[in-house]
Parts: C-alpha cells; sequence; structure tokens
C-alpha cells in the first residue's frame, strides 16, 4: 500500500463508518419504534417488514442507481468525495414518500385508482427521471469521446505526469466545455435531494406505502398520525441504507483509479462508457414507457418496454453488477496493457 492510498484511507475510513453507524442505527431506532407500537400485533408487524423490504428493493432501481453513480463519478472528478450522494438522494425520495403517507392517513387526497394527482405526479416522476438519465447520457458520451482522444495522446506521448494529463484533459474540445455548466448543475452531495425529491413524484412506491399506512391504522383501530408514519420511516431507512452504500462503493472504486494518473484516464474510459450504456437505456425505456402510456400503445415493443419498467428494480442489480464488472475489468486490463511501463511497475511493488 502506497502513501497515498494510506493518507486516503486515514481520511475516509472514520467518515464511513460514521456514516454507516448512523444508518444503522437509524434502522436499529425505526424498528425500535415499530416494535414498541405493534408487538402484541404480528399481522401488523409483518405490515412493517413488508414496508422495510419495500424501501430495501426500491433504492436499487435502476434509475436510482444510474442517477446516484452517475453524479458520484462527476463529483469525484471535480475532488469532492460524496459518499453521501445516495443517502441525500434517498432523503429527497423519501420526503414525497411521508408527504403522500401523512395526507392520504388525514384523508386529504386519495392516489388510488385513476385520480388526477396520481396521473400528474407519475408524468412528473417518470419525466424527470428519463430526461436527467438522457442528458446525462449524452453529456457522458461528448465525455468518453474526449477521454478517448486524451488517451491515445498520452499513449503516443507517453504522458505519466498529473500536471501533463491535467493539461491535456483541459482542452478536450468545444463541445465539451459548452455542456460543462450543464454537467456542473450537481456540484455538491446534497444537491441529489431536490433531484431525488422529483424522481419520487411518480407516486408508485408512495401509494404502496400510503396503502400500508391505511390498512394498518384499520388494523391498530385508531392510530395517531405519528404511529402510522412508522412505515414509511422503515421506508426511508431500508433504501437511504442502501443508496448511501452504493455510492460509497463507487466512491472507493474511484479512489482506486485516481492513485495514478494514467489510472485514473483508463478508469474513467471505462466507466464513462458503462455510464453512457446505462443512462441511455434506462432513460430510453422510461421515455418510450412514457410515449406508449400517453399514446395509448401496445404489443410487440411496447409490451417489452411496459415489462421493463415494471422490473426497473431487477435491472438496478443488473446495472450494480455491471459497474463492479466494469471496474474488475478496467483493473484487469489496466495491469495487462501497461505492464511493461515504469509507473506501473513501481506502483505494483508497492
Amino acid at each position: 500500500m502506497n502513501d497515498v492510498t494510506r493518507l486516503s484511507l486515514r481520511q475516509v475510513e472514520p467518515a464511513t463508518v460514521l456514516l454507516f453507524g448512523g444508518l444503522v442505527a437509524a434502522n436499529v431506532a425505526a424498528w425500535v419504534w415499530a416494535f414498541a407500537l405493534f408487538a402484541d400485533r404480528p399481522t401488523v408487524m409483518a405490515t412493517a417488514l413488508l414496508a422495510w423490504v419495500f424501501g430495501l428493493r426500491h433504492a436499487v432501481d435502476a434509475d436510482h442507481i444510474a442517477a446516484i453513480d452517475n453524479v458520484v463519478r462527476k463529483l469525484m472528478q471535480a475532488g469532492d468525495t460524496p459518499r453521501c450522494a445516495g443517502l441525500y438522494f434517498a432523503l429527497g425520495h423519501s420526503t414525497v414518500v411521508v408527504i403522500a403517507t401523512m395526507l392520504l392517513a388525514l384523508g386529504v387526497v386519495s392516489l388510488g385508482g385513476d385520480s388526477l394527482l396520481k396521473h400528474i405526479g407519475s408524468f412528473v416522476g417518470t419525466s424527470v427521471s428519463a430526461l436527467f438519465l438522457l442528458v446525462i447520457a449524452a453529456i457522458n458520451l461528448v465525455i468518453f469521446a474526449g477521454l478517448w482522444r486524451t488517451f491515445r495522446v498520452a499513449r503516443e506521448q507517453g504522458v505519466h505526469d498529473a500536471a501533463q494529463l491535467d493539461a491535456l484533459l483541459a482542452g478536450r474540445g468545444f463541445l465539451a466545455r459548452l455542456l460543462g455548466p450543464m454537467f456542473r448543475l450537481v456540484t455538491r452531495p446534497w444537491h441529489m435531494y431536490p433531484l431525488g425529491f422529483l424522481f419520487g413524484l411518480g407516486f408508485d412506491t408512495a401509494t404502496e406505502i400510503g396503502l400500508l399506512s391505511i390498512s394498518a391504522t384499520e388494523a391498530v383501530r385508531g392510530a395517531s398520525l405519528a404511529d402510522v408514519l412508522v412505515f414509511p420511516a422503515l421506508f426511508a431507512a431500508g433504501m437511504a441504507l442502501i443508496d448511501t452504500a452504493d455510492s460509497a462503493l463507487m466512491v472507493s472504486a474511484y479512489r482506486w483509479a485516481f492513485v495514478d494518473p494514467m489510472r485514473k484516464l483508463w478508469y474513467n474510459l471505462t466507466i464513462t462508457g458503462a455510464s453512457v450504456a446505462v443512462a441511455l437505456f434506462i432513460g430510453g425505456i422510461e421515455a418510450l414507457g412514457l410515449i406508449g402510456d400517453r399514446l395509448g400503445l401496445s404489443g410487440g415493443l411496447w409490451a417489452l418496454v411496459d415489462s421493463l419498467n415494471e422490473s426497473l428494480a431487477n435491472v438496478g442489480f443488473a446495472v450494480i453488477a455491471l459497474f463492479a464488472m466494469a471496474w474488475l475489468v478496467s483493473v484487469v486490463l489496466y495491469h495487462r496493457m501497461f505492464a511493461d511501463e515504469p509507473a506501473h511497475q513501481a506502483d505494483a511493488a508497492l
């Protein structure tokens, strides 16, 4: 382990431990709350478990994972350590769930059936998700082209110095500089909070938790609003744990890449390519689903699109696997491609 890696571990590990310690404590607190209320009601406890599992599962929806991983990569490039990006995204999404649950429990609105609010929320949530991912895909495609040109120049000129590499990266072309301000809209991890809120306006999961809250209210016969809120609390705790784990894992992977200039460039090239594919695929599926729904299209391609949209949680697992595989492939290919170069040999000897 070299000095840079040791320094990074000393700086990051306590913060990461503290972060996940807080998340575990939040999950435990939510369950203590549930046990205090429903320990003698097994049926309601089962409903509470279902709400928590919904949170764990919803965290790996493909749009969550794609948005978080792309923003983590972007913020790492800017010198930030956005291990909390997933947490803020989950908190923004959970805010919608809590508000919807409160309104449902109070009988203020109904999100069932064909209500206007549900239609509006679904349209806004899906539109924001699809548009964000497609814009990210377009920007990443431009970045990928620039990285590939820089990579070829660096290999041909034998560039291994960080300052030289940064100079090459700074001149990647007019289009990259033109799109830069768009990509800089998310400049801090907490900016993921409003993005998560907008993503959550689809109301699909909020409806599930709201219905769970209503059924729980029926079961306990007159539970207070504060008691009913244990269900979205469990949902939020589970989702925050998994989404934060995703962003923290991505930060760790990028830290490995940033130790060596050429490794940083190669890893960025690999992951940016994967990011383009993922964002384009997920954003495209959501956009096609929205078009098919609004125009009443069915059969053939549209049936496949509907099926994929209904299985986005499973696609999310595939996205996590893809980024993990991209990191592994990047490591293997990096060692093979640069095995004979002095910088690589010095790094391998540490």
